[in-house]
Order: structure tokens, then C-alpha cells, then sequence
């Protein structure tokens, strides 16, 4: 199996050596000065705060279906969330919390296609879940995409449950919650489960 082949980027030229000192010994990783045009490529991308920029840029990068996007802040703000999660971005750290091996476990995640916040941001966002669900109720007519059992899965999926309790709760197996997550996801052409969360979140589904 080849290298994963990373990215780093940063503000400035000694954080960026730091994220290279926590990633170049790694096993499986190789550091690259640009993106390869041949594979996958895994950018972990430091930044001080969240702005309008650094989402578009996020985006506009994530059109490229072989890239994926690990974000390491050092402050964000609890209405930045759902656009974070809508933007496509893997995995979320927070810069106070990072460790060579939690982001390593981050870098292998999104290569393989997961997602993960840091289970504070996590429940700010179901908090946010929360909020929308009580004044959506006018918008709920807008999700005419998703059938009832999709919906029915991103619901669990905005509790907090994995795939195996979405399987129980729903009473299905969790290769079928698999499936049907990779369904939609693929259909409306979405990254990951969080994006999944926050494309049914604005359309007042869950």
C-alpha cells in the first residue's frame, strides 16, 4: 500500500514546520510540497479563525474529488460550525488539542473518507441541530430529494449515533446504513456525513 501522500499549510513558516514535525516520522505518510496530480492528497491546513475566504478557498479545493481537507484552528465561534461543516472540510481540530497521534488518526480519517469534530464542537453543533429543528417547520417542504428512510437515517445521524445504533434504532442492518448514507451522499454529490447533517439542516429535515 503507497505513502498517503499530505500537504501542509500554515500562516507562517515555522508553524508549518511544526505540523511537518508531528506528520514526517509518521508511518504511511509522506509530505509533499504540492498536490500530487496522480492521487489522493490529504491537506492539513492551520489556521487562526474561520473566515468567509477560508471557506470558499476550502471549497473551491474540495471540487477536486481526490483531495481531502483537515482543518486545525486555533478559535472558532459556535454560529461558524454549520459552515464549516458545510464547506466539506474531514476533520476539525482545534489547535490547543492537537497531538501527533490525534492527528494522525485525523489525516488517515479523511483519507478514507470519514469525518470527526471534536466532541465539544460536536455537541454545539447537535445544540445547533436542536435549534433549527424548532424553526424549520415552514421549510420542511424544501427536502423533496431525500426520501423518508435517508431522512429518517440523517435524523439519527444529528443525535450523535453511528452507524451500528442508526442500524438498531432503525432496526436494519449497519451495511444497509452504510449504503444509504453512501447514496446520498453520492447523489447530491456531498463529502461526508457532516456535510450530509448540515445539507438537511438548512433545508429544515432534521
Amino acid at each position: 500500500m503507497s505513502a498517503l501522500a499530505v500537504l501542509t499549510k500554515a500562516p507562517d513558516p515555522i508553524s508549518r514546520a511544526g505540523l511537518d514535525s508531528y506528520l514526517r516520522a509518521a508511518p504511511g505518510v509522506t509530505l509533499v510540497a504540492d498536490r500530487p496530480a496522480d492521487r489522493r492528497c490529504t491537506v492539513v491546513q492551520l489556521t487562526a479563525a474561520v473566515s468567509r475566504d477560508l471557506l470558499r478557498e476550502a471549497r473551491a479545493l474540495l471540487l477536486d474529488p481526490r483531495i481531502r481537507l483537515v482543518l486545525i484552528v486555533e478559535r472558532l465561534r459556535e454560529d461558524e460550525l454549520l459552515d464549516v461543516a458545510a464547506s466539506g472540510i474531514s476533520h476539525l481540530l482545534l489547535r490547543q488539542e492537537v497531538t501527533p497521534g490525534r492527528l494522525l488518526r485525523a489525516v488517515h480519517g479523511a483519507h478514507s473518507g470519514s469525518s470527526s469534530l471534536p466532541p465539544g464542537l460536536l455537541n454545539q453543533l447537535l445544540d445547533q441541530v436542536h435549534r433549527v429543528r424548532q424553526g424549520a417547520a415552514g421549510a420542511a417542504g424544501s427536502g423533496q430529494s431525500l426520501d423518508e428512510r435517508e431522512i429518517a437515517v440523517l435524523r439519527l445521524v444529528a443525535e450523535g449515533c453511528d452507524t451500528a445504533e442508526i442500524g438498531a434504532r432503525l432496526g436494519y442492518s449497519e451495511r444497509w446504513v452504510k449504503n444509504i448514507l453512501h447514496r446520498l451522499t453520492s447523489r447530491l454529490n456531498l463529502r461526508n456525513r457532516t456535510h450530509a447533517l448540515a445539507y438537511a439542516m438548512r433545508r429544515g429535515l432534521v
